[in-house]
């Protein structure tokens, strides 16, 4: 079970942190001319620009409080919030008709419902 939350908890912050620099780095009139980016163009840019820091702050969550072994218990805070984050994420979608990233959001909620399930019963850090 560890094995496998572990490779859970790499694969969101793998995600994270790509959103989180493409957000961040990546213009927001690009970002709103590639596929399923239409939403960028409708929020500002320092919307877009603090959700991408978000973002990159939730790949550090979802690993470094393990890693170092400061603070753990940040591990399914940030999950959960990765959770509310993709909830936001398909509706914004869903709004904008953008049904293929949805299925990608879905799986990414169902990695962060794990992650956070398995982080607080099933295999908690620490014992």
């Amino acid at each position: 079970m560890n094995i496998a939350l572990w490779i859970c908890t790499g694969l969101l912050a793998a995600v994270a942190l790509v959103g989180g620099i493409t957000k961040t780095f990546v213009p927001r009139e690009k970002l709103a001319a590639m596929p399923n980016g239409a939403w960028t163009g409708e929020a500002t840019a320092g919307f877009v620009k603090t959700l991408g820091i978000l973002e990159i702050l939730a790949a550090a969550g979802l690993i470094l409080p393990a890693v170092l072994d400061i603070a753990p218990a940040l591990v399914p805070v940030t999950a959960a919030c990765w959770t509310a984050l993709m909830i936001g994420a398909i509706i914004t979608h869903l709004r904008h008709g953008e049904h293929a990233v949805i299925v990608l959001n879905l799986i990414y909620l169902a990695l962060a419902v794990f992650v956070l399930w398995g982080r607080t019963v099933a295999e908690p850090f620490g014992g």
